[in-house]
């Protein structure tokens, strides 16, 4: 979580020409986060995600299934027909729309609690993820509690491609250099795929998670949507504002996704009994 709080912090930033940028990298952000808030500073805004993980995942995997499932019904396939990996692509892009449901009010609750009271002295609006959520829905309703929906789709669509198109992508190299199914792949190489998955997915979902950062995180009526967002970044900031948070994200995508990849495989040979 601290360096998912890094990443946030680094993308919603403001950088204006003369002054120095409130943070300069990954590690300046962590520093500066600790010296004014302390260990419960890094992880601030973690109940969200603590809260929302368990279902998402459980929906993005589930969505997954429902994405082959409607692939192998437009392509004429069976249930023992491997699918390519487009085809695995397209699978991996339709798990994104359910999973949204859950991932794009849980985003908004955390992003805002992670960047508030970012200055020495300043106070919290929130004080944790239920007053967060009860004061969006008291200002907006549920407008503003799902606000940044449509950057979460744009970011979770393709990202989701490159997620599950990658990690079946390698695991079928790594199969067929051991002369495995892939099904049979050792835990090692399952690490492996999922690492390299989790890497193709951020390498895809930075410019629009910095643009879904922004607006989620920004005062309402600050832009008139998205684009506006895209517009200014780009005027303001230039073309490398897009990738802001790429460090952070990047330092946790190997490890955090060759974890869940591996957990998804366990549990599936675990559970295999129902299908």
């Amino acid at each position: 979580h601290p360096v998912d709080l890094v990443k946030v912090r680094m993308q919603t930033m403001v950088v204006t020409p003369g002054p120095p940028p409130p943070f300069t990298s990954t590690f300046d952000c962590l520093v500066k986060t600790f010296r004014t808030s302390g260990v419960p500073g890094l992880y601030r805004g973690v109940s969200a995600p603590l809260t929302a993980i368990a279902p998402i995942y459980a929906v993005v995997f589930w969505g997954y299934d429902m994405g082959q499932r409607a692939v192998r019904w437009r392509y004429g396939l069976s249930a023992d027909d491997a699918l390519t990996v487009p085809q695995v692509m397209i699978a991996g892009g339709l798990s994104a729309l359910p999973t949204t449901l859950i991932m794009a009010p849980s985003e908004r609750i955390k992003c805002l609690l992670q960047v508030q009271a970012n200055s020495p002295g300043a106070t919290r609006k929130y004080s944790g993820m239920l007053d967060c959520g009860a004061k969006l829905f008291k200002s907006g309703g549920v407008r503003s509690v799902f606000k940044g929906t449509a950057a979460t789709l744009i970011r979770d669509v393709p990202g989701s491609m490159a997620w599950f198109g990658c990690y079946e992508l390698v695991k079928r190299r790594l199969a067929s250099l051991q002369g495995r199914r892939p099904e049979d792949l050792d835990p090692a190489a399952v690490l492996f795929a999922g690492g390299c998955g989790g890497v193709a997915n951020w390498c895809v979902s930075i410019p629009p998670d910095v643009v879904k950062s922004r607006y989620q995180t920004a005062p309402d009526g600050k832009y008139r949507g998205l684009a506006d967002v895209a517009r200014t970044l780009m005027r303001e900031e230039g073309a490398q504002a897009f990738f802001k948070g790429i460090g952070p994200a990047m330092i946790r995508a190997f490890p955090a996704n060759a974890a869940c990849f591996l957990g998804m495989e366990v549990s599936r040979s675990l559970l295999g009994f129902m299908d």
